[in-house]
């Protein structure tokens, strides 16, 4: 067994990580919160003198919840708008959430495995017979340095990229994850058929909580249906160091869609959900209201109003 383990983890703070933030820099400007100890991204308004703030792509996380009032009311003066996804596991209520935000509106359902059963209790039957087809024909290791990787890995998620028309913030750059890499809680495993790397998964641990990051396969990897072989090594390595959670994440884009093949193929793993809601603060009301009658967007569902044409 690895030396790996919650209890001598504790102080890593996975999505709140300082580095994490610093990777996704090429989005704007990095903002610490000092109170609550998370980071936010700071962007400028397109056509306009003012800017907004956005939480770390896909999830918000930081050390102390109950603190985070302080620093919207520090960060308020010089923003229009702050939206963000909550923590998966955030240990603060949604009446809380309505005191701080004008938005509070439940954004995905998260797919969860409770490391405590047996896998073989609530994994479901086809995608156990795909893992035990899968591992047949490929070896799973868990790599001690992952940023000697980094070309394998971006080579994996340029394939992903094109495969499913990926933009945005979620496109990572190679600079990006030269950061993510080295990361304390970063964990890389390698799914190699007849030698040949064909995929790989990033987990980012956070104290009891193995979050699934990231992962990407090339068309042998496709074939062979090497994510199944992965994910049940991954979920047995983490159960045997004593995490509690795997935290699959939700459905693909922005809608819950429970139905889309993503979504099914994370329900097969779990035995648990939770939801994590979007929120969104409106700091300087007739700002807002000016950028979005410019834009031509007032009304439009999408918070802030004026990037819906953005997405």
């Amino acid at each position: 067994m690895d030396s790996f383990s919650g209890q001598s983890q504790m102080g890593l703070s996975g999505y709140g990580h300082r580095l994490y933030a610093l990777s996704l820099g090429e989005f704007g400007n990095v903002w610490e919160l000092p109170h609550c100890g998370g980071w936010i991204i700071v962007r400028p308004i397109p056509g306009t003198t003012h800017r907004d703030g956005t939480s770390c792509y896909p999830l918000f996380s930081c050390k102390e919840w109950i603190k985070l009032h302080l620093d919207l009311a520090d960060v308020g003066s010089s923003l229009v708008t702050l939206s963000l996804v909550t923590d998966t596991f955030c240990d603060v209520s949604r009446a809380y959430l309505l005191e701080l935000f004008d938005l509070v509106r439940p954004f995905k359902t998260h797919y969860i495995s409770d490391l405590s059963y047996c896998l073989e209790s609530f994994v479901d039957k086809q995608h156990r017979y795909y893992a035990r087809r899968s591992l047949k024909v490929m070896d799973v290791e868990r790599s001690p340095s992952p940023l000697q990787y980094l070309d394998e890995w971006s080579k994996l998620y340029d394939n992903l990229i094109n495969r499913h028309k990926i933009e945005g913030i979620a496109r990572f750059s190679p600079k990006s994850f030269a950061m993510q890499l080295q990361m304390p809680g970063m964990i890389m495993f390698l799914g190699r058929h007849e030698g040949r790397i064909v995929g790989m998964n990033l987990v980012l641990i956070d104290k009891s909580v193995a979050y699934s990051h990231l992962a990407a396969y090339n068309d042998e990897g496709y074939r062979i249906s090497a994510s199944y072989g992965l994910y049940w090594h991954i979920l047995s390595y983490c159960k045997e160091q004593g995490i509690r959670y795997f935290d699959f994440g939700g459905a693909a884009g922005l809608k819950d869609d429970q139905s889309d093949g993503l979504a099914l193929f994370k329900k097969g793993w779990s035995n648990h959900l939770r939801i994590v809601y979007f929120c969104g603060r409106i700091f300087d009301p007739s700002t807002y209201d000016s950028i979005c009658r410019s834009y031509g967007v007032l009304g439009v569902d999408y918070f802030p109003s004026y990037r819906a044409k953005v997405h």
